[in-house]
């Protein structure tokens, strides 16, 4: 299939992106440790109505944000590649359901960045499952899916 990227789709990546990494350098200690509510989360249910634009949008907002990490390199790499799986599934495999949509980005950002969180902070793995799961519900769940259906209602979509 052959569609071309409108300026409407690349501005929207633009905003997604500049959103999420202003939103989580402006709040960078509640964003960037083993106990975290990164606001900036509520954006990831977007995929589900964006489309591409929102996942591209969300990719490089990490990739953006996380240069402020104190983690470095690991979270450079493996958070944006976590975030961009999570946004594919959203995306891809919502079953045309918002929650569910909702449901990937908290499990895959619990268990993924746990991984290498947990040992740079020095803390067990399963409380950095449990501590960054619950910080993805408040900000993907509490946050993100009343945006969502916010934006929903107003008719925010791209052609998917």
């Amino acid at each position: 299939m052959n569609r071309k990227i409108d300026s409407r789709q690349v501005s929207l990546a633009v905003l997604i992106a500049s959103l999420y990494a202003v939103l989580t350098v402006i709040l960078g200690p509640f964003g960037y440790s083993w106990i975290q509510v990164r606001v900036s989360e509520a954006l990831t249910p977007l995929p589900y109505l964006l489309g591409l634009p929102a996942v591209a949008g969300l990719t490089l907002g990490v990739v953006v944000a996380n240069i402020f990490s104190p983690v470095g390199l690991p979270d450079m790499i493996f958070g944006p590649l976590l975030t961009l799986a999570a946004a594919v599934l959203s995306w891809k495999l919502n079953f045309d359901s918002g929650l569910v949509a909702c449901i990937y980005p908290v499990v895959v950002n619990a268990l993924g960045v746990s991984a290498y969180i947990a040992g740079f902070y020095g803390v067990r793995y399963e409380l950095s499952v449990i501590s960054i799961g619950v910080g993805e519900v408040i900000s993907v769940v509490l946050l993100g899916y009343p945006l969502l259906r916010v934006l929903e209602r107003t008719g925010w979509t791209t052609e998917q």
